[in-house]
């Protein structure tokens, strides 16, 4: 019998990969139900398709589920487990490119506001995959951070994540300019972060703060972040994940200082990346060989390098350098736009589902004109992923 997969329509790549394997049929996540998996024998997935018992109701050969995602709260792996039914994600895969978008954002908002990142104390919260790249590239680029997370502090000591030590949520928030979140969703046990900022600790914030979420947008109480924003409306937000998406609040967003559909990971190196994983776990499972190498999936990228003459800041340079390969301003003008022509919920999928081609920081070489850099525009540039010639 000839192997069935069934694939999202946007992860990218699977007519190279899972392609060889099998018949393959591609659905909109959002279009998978439970009739779709009746003659299904794998299934592979993003973030907006939710796995749970419903829709595995039907599926009668089914004996493999992945995700190209980091992210798992939107997989029912109980459900999984009690039909025997493999499962794999893809942790790490898109981690740099939300370290990409935070830094595209940040250097946004500096040029807007009028400070510096090296000015700020960055406060990050939650050191997985995307945390700890995150925490790594602000302290190459020598800029002050504090970490929060219980889980790996109980687990590690609070000696820390490397030179940085953790410190509790409140601590944190007292103590910095920026809090970045990147933790998943958690709704029991010792540390749960649904709504973990919380009214309490939204009030919190110091006048100037920006807080930034690119983990999961359950983690904040929206309601309360608006009411801030609307009624005094000292602090900034920066938002890719919101509660109820795609049909978010639109009262939230219209506060929001950079606004994006859930994109933070979209690069095409993490996407690509995700799908090789989920590939290769495949393979695994069916006992074969994972023929396609994952550099057969990534093109050449359109800019491989980049000369800086002599004249630029530190600052200066790292935004232009930024901007080169991931400018933010693109995605929070494209949800704009396609909100004003669809409505929130179409446009926001919309967004996601045409989705314009996106590499990392890593593709792009920096030269210098003439000479070498000056250090601390070397140190802030190769800190942040570029590749210094």
């Amino acid at each position: 019998m000839t192997l069935r997969l069934l694939v999202d329509a946007d992860v990218p790549a699977a007519e190279t990969t899972f392609g060889e394997l099998g018949e393959l049929v591609r659905l909109p996540g959002r279009q998978i139900d439970a009739a779709a998996l009746r003659d299904v024998d794998a299934l592979v997935v993003r973030s907006i398709t939710r796995v749970d018992a419903a829709l595995l109701a039907q599926a009668k050969r089914l004996r493999f589920v992945g995700t190209c995602t980091i992210g798992t709260d939107h997989i029912a792996r109980d459900a999984l487990a009690a039909r025997g039914i493999a499962f794999a994600s893809a942790p790490g895969c898109n981690a740099e490119a939300v370290v990409d978008y935070v830094l595209s954002s940040l250097a946004t908002l500096a040029e807007r506001q009028g400070w510096s990142l090296g000015e700020r104390r960055i406060g990050i919260v939650g050191v997985g995959n995307v945390g700890g790249r995150l925490l790594a590239r602000l302290t190459a680029m020598g800029i002050d951070c504090l970490a929060c997370d219980p889980p790996r502090a109980a687990a590690e000591g609070h000696a820390g994540h490397g030179r940085t030590a953790f410190v509790d949520l409140d601590t944190l928030v007292e103590a910095c300019d920026v809090v970045c979140l990147h933790t998943p969703l958690v709704s029991e046990g010792r540390h749960p972060t649904r709504e973990l900022f919380d009214a309490r600790r939204i009030a919190a914030l110091a006048p100037g703060t920006v807080l930034l979420n690119a983990g999961r947008g359950e983690c904040v109480d929206g309601q309360a972040l608006r009411d801030r924003l609307a009624a005094v409306g000292d602090i900034s937000a920066v938002l890719d994940v919101w509660p109820q998406e795609p049909d978010i609040d639109t009262d939230l967003w219209r506060l929001t200082e950079i606004a994006t559909p859930h994109i933070a990971g979209h690069s095409l190196d993490g996407k690509r990346r995700g799908t090789h994983m989920i590939y290769r776990a495949l393979c695994r499972e069916l006992g074969l060989p994972a023929r396609t190498p994952l550099t057969a999936l990534l093109p050449a990228p359109a800019l491989r390098r980049l000369e800086l003459g002599r004249g630029l800041s530190a600052e200066e340079a790292l935004r232009l350098c930024i901007r080169a390969v991931y400018d933010v301003r693109r995605d929070h003008d494209s949800l704009r736009r396609a909100q004003r022509q669809l409505g929130m919920a179409r446009g926001f999928d919309a967004c996601r589902a045409g989705y314009p081609l996106r590499r990392e920081f890593a593709t792009l070489t920096i030269d210098a004109a003439g000479g070498e850099l000056e250090a601390h525009t070397a140190t802030r540039l190769s800190g942040a992923g570029f590749t210094l010639a």
